[in-house]
């Protein structure tokens, strides 16, 4: 599997977790220790889907600008996670 296979399987993987959790903390079954351990994991998923988002954002950026001739400007990771 390529690095980028890679990613785009881990963002899906991040993303489904995030659904579950989103749908355990809903149904109220938890008890308070279990919800606030899901909800610290749900944070953690949500920042690191956010910067992969934003790294694919710039990508994007780059991309588009290439093909319009403009000078390109090597992209920076928000390494803040």
């Amino acid at each position: 599997m390529s690095k980028k296979q890679a990613e785009t399987a881990q963002f899906e993987d991040n993303v489904r977790e995030l659904s579950e959790i989103v749908q355990q903390l809903e149904q109220g079954e938890l008890t308070l220790e279990q919800a606030l351990a899901r909800f610290e994991r749900g944070i953690t998923l949500s920042r690191l889907s956010q910067q992969q988002l934003q790294t694919a954002e710039q990508k994007v950026q780059l991309l588009l600008q290439q093909a319009q001739g403009e000078a390109l400007v090597p992209f920076q990771t928000d390494s803040g996670v």
